[in-house]
């Protein structure tokens, strides 16, 4: 019988200790009824997720960079023949030159690299990652604030929580629980291509912490009076933190500071 494998603290591994996770994610990933094309996952460990996500697949690419786990992978997979198991580090990959889904339970460690790669995939079309809790609540609002990358990639990407995951449903039990971030790209984004530069801009300036508060910074680049108009427009008191601006608050900030270019 063979031995256990030891679980990696390098590579962050805590695997999915049960199917009805696995198969919630997978549903979660691919909802019932639809099929994905190409599908790319990262980690796929001892394969809980990825037999759970092959039925809902036309090609499912499963990356694991741990040697020890590949074998034991394809041998589990080998009557599968759209699931092919890719023996390497996810983040080495070259995206896809067609539309592409992305789905896995993702060390944390390494969950900012993740997605980091899916947000520069031109041809991805939505990542599903089980992340910390933290995270994931901390990407999508759901602590009442919003992060840089958050508002900055909201033109072009929806991001939503969309399950929460007991700690106890891995194994070895991590210190937190999990969450499920769901990352859409937009099928028509909120601004056009000319806007894009101009838009990462105003977010950094504002981002930037100078002046003290979100309506100082943005004076610093606008008249005081289209600055005063783009709060009014946008239902914003002048004194509201920077963090506490939703991403549609400000796509109304930059409608006014803008509307004259």
């Amino acid at each position: 019988m063979a031995r256990p494998t030891r679980v990696s603290r390098t590579l962050s591994q805590n695997f999915l200790a049960d199917r009805a996770t696995a198969d919630r994610l997978a549903r979660l990933a691919v909802p019932p009824g639809r099929t994905a094309p190409l599908l790319l996952e990262v980690g796929a460990g001892k394969g809980a997720l990825t037999a759970a996500l092959a039925p809902r697949c036309t090609r499912l690419l499963a990356y694991e960079i741990d040697p020890r786990l590949v074998p034991g992978l394809r041998t589990r997979f080998s009557d599968a023949p759209q699931v092919r198991v890719v023996a390497g580090d996810f983040l080495a990959a070259r995206p896809p030159g067609t539309p592409f889904s992305v789905a896995g339970n993702v060390p944390f460690s390494r969950t900012a690299a993740v997605v980091d790669w899916c947000l520069r995939a031109r041809t991805l079309t939505d990542a599903t990652l089980l992340t910390q809790l933290e995270y994931a609540r901390k990407r999508t609002g759901d602590y009442g604030r919003w992060t840089l990358l958050t508002v900055r990639t909201w033109p072009r990407f929806q991001w939503r929580l969309v399950a929460r995951i007991d700690r106890s449903r891995f194994t070895p039990v991590p210190r937190v629980d999990a969450g499920v971030l769901r990352l859409e790209r937009r099928r028509t984004p909120l601004l056009g291509p000319a806007d894009e530069a101009r838009w990462r801009d105003l977010v950094a300036l504002g981002f930037s912490g100078v002046g003290g508060s979100l309506h100082a910074s943005l004076r610093r680049a606008h008249p005081a009076r289209r600055v005063d108009a783009a709060f009014r427009a946008a239902g914003l008191d002048p004194r509201a933190p920077v963090g506490e601006v939703a991403p549609d608050h400000w796509l109304l900030l930059y409608a006014v500071l803008h509307a004259a270019r």
